[in-house]
């Protein structure tokens, strides 16, 4: 059978793996706690789905322009202005099929064959799959866990040759759940303009920050800077609503329109339902949003507070997202229920098979000394979980 080599080269993504495995020992009745899937625990908020219905009712049933309805362009246009302080217009707005979709769309519009793309490490798992899809090269710039996970602009220079096109900046972090100073920002910024550079700036867990450190996008810095950024955004983090599959992206319009004529021989217009809703989303309340913010934070403390009372394991205080990024250096070469853990793999492994719960392995976030914990689940879920660790990790 012959298969394209580019697709060969793809590998799937773990953190889907490992949430479709802890979905499929769940149905099989196996008393299983899973920590694996980047997705809110919150139903959508009532608004919003009241939205959709309406939709339905009304017969907005049809296909949509291919890039966006106007309506949900403009309201996303309003959120940059009213968040960000950022001034676009719709037509330089792509509305997608997720946020995963409008960073395909991106890379694709700004990639040739052998163009680079500094990707930070620990990074998402899709970032490095996206660029070899659309024909770039992965340049992997690893940061330490003792700089927060978080890269100067010093760093990003040493990354940089005559091939790089593109760096990827996403704050808050998914795993690390670490954000970017405003100062920080700022020089990252001069880096970009001095060498030309796009920025990918995903900003999907912007509003999900729980200390005094403030989300700012990188393209407010000034016209020459936002000239070169393509902002990642959607609304399934922050409105509960991963299954909607509504992402968008703001972007020159040169490029905003190269994307779109793509988008409409890849796939047609997003779903026009999921649309109206989004839309009612951007626009509505945030009794909801500040309500998963609370207990957001509330997890995460305990979870941070507890790995860290467990012997042989810690973690950092993330600023946002959802996630803690649980260090096992100390475990690399110990003997856990019979087996010798030689990677974050092995640990994930033995954990699942063993104590019934499922976390993320940092392999494939370029992090082989760390597991993923998500504490988008119930605090009761969270302490039997962490009971279960420290059971293991005590022999028990």
């Amino acid at each position: 059978m012959y298969i394209s080599e580019k697709f060969k080269s793809i590998s799937p993504s773990p953190t889907l793996a490992i949430d479709s495995k802890f979905k499929q020992m769940k149905a099989d009745g196996l008393d299983v706690v899973g920590f694996g899937a980047g997705e809110p625990d919150f139903d959508t908020p009532q608004h919003i789905k009241d939205a959709a219905i309406t939709a339905i009712n009304e017969g907005f049933t049809k296909y949509t322009p291919a890039s966006g309805t106007l309506g949900l362009k403009q309201a996303v246009v309003r959120k940059l202005k009213r968040d960000n302080g950022l001034d676009y217009t719709t037509d330089q707005i792509i509305i997608s099929n997720g946020a995963k979709h409008s960073l395909m769309n991106a890379f694709g519009a700004i990639l040739n064959p052998g163009d680079e793309v500094i990707i930070p490490a620990p990074f998402w798992v899709s970032y490095p799959e996206m660029v070899k899809l659309n024909d770039g090269v992965p340049v992997i710039l690893q940061t330490k866990e003792e700089n927060n996970f978080k890269f100067t602009a010093r760093d990003l220079i040493s990354a940089i040759t005559p091939n790089t096109r593109a760096f990827i900046l996403n704050s808050p972090s998914n795993p690390t759940g670490m954000v970017y100073t405003v100062e920080v920002l700022r020089e990252i910024a001069q880096v970009a303009v001095e060498y030309n550079l796009y920025v990918i700036s995903d900003e999907i867990y912007e509003h999900l920050i729980y200390g005094s450190t403030k989300h700012v996008s990188i393209a407010s810095f000034g016209e020459e800077i936002k000239n070169l950024t393509i902002i990642i955004n959607g609304v399934s983090k922050t409105y509960a609503m991963t299954g909607w599959r509504i992402g968008y992206l703001a972007a020159p319009r040169e490029l905003a329109k190269t994307m779109g004529s793509v988008q409409s021989h890849a796939t047609s217009n997003p779903n026009s339902i999921a649309q109206v809703a989004a839309g009612v989303a951007l626009d509505g309340p945030v009794d909801d949003l500040n309500m998963m913010k609370k207990a957001f934070k509330e997890r995460r403390d305990y979870m941070v507070e507890r790995i860290n009372s467990i012997d042989g394991v810690s973690c950092l205080m993330p600023d946002g997202a959802f996630y803690v990024m649980m260090n096992i250096e100390k475990l690399i070469g110990r003997e856990i229920c019979g087996k010798i853990i030689e990677s974050s793999d092995d640990f994930a492994q033995v954990f699942l098979d063993e104590k019934l719960v499922a976390v993320v392995p940092g392999t494939g976030f370029a992090a082989p000394n760390h597991v993923r914990w998500s504490y988008a689940t119930s605090m009761e879920n969270i302490k039997e979980g962490l009971d279960r660790l420290e059971s293991m990790l005590k022999g028990e």
